[in-house]
């Protein structure tokens, strides 16, 4: 196990822990999946569900998986087999992620900081309908905007 893989799985530990005890965490959002509600970098606050409370379509949630959490919007929840479960999306996905036990839910997104530490408006982020076909149309121009820029900073020789 490498040094990297093993801070990661610590920090993972240490952040389900101090949800489970009531606390609120930041962690800082990587990739597209959210965009444009969260984009790459900025920082996320997550609470855990006050008793009696649960997550309500619409709202940004995180959830626990073996590599971390997911943070991304829920879209819908059911029943099989006396168990709960529910349906995440992330606003510039292609479609739904898999059902989830409800039991791997984290938390809730209650704050976003952009990646220059600018709050971020919840109308911003709490978007209960988001556009997925222009979402995941903005995040292809962007990556490929980032793509071409890199190969022609390779090719054009430095001053």
């Amino acid at each position: 196990m490498s040094k990297n893989h093993l801070s990661h799985t610590v920090l993972k530990e240490i952040g389900f822990s101090l949800l489970a005890e009531g606390k609120t965490i930041r962690v800082k959002a990587e990739g597209f999946s959210m965009y444009p509600s969260i984009k790459p970098g900025s920082v996320i606050f997550i609470e855990p569900f006050k008793k009696g409370t649960g997550p309500v379509a619409g709202e940004i949630i995180a959830w626990k998986r073996e590599a971390g959490f997911v943070v991304h919007r829920l879209v819908g929840s059911f029943e099989k087999d006396n168990s709960e479960y529910i349906v995440t999306r992330g606003d510039s996905s292609m479609d739904d992620d898999e059902p989830v036990h409800t039991g791997q839910i984290a938390g809730r997104v209650i704050k976003v900081e952009n990646p220059e530490g600018k709050i971020v408006p919840e109308e911003q982020y709490l978007n209960k309908k988001p556009n997925y076909v222009l979402n995941r149309l903005r995040v292809t121009i962007i990556l490929q905007y980032r793509r071409i820029k890199r190969i022609l900073s390779v090719l054009s020789p430095s001053h």
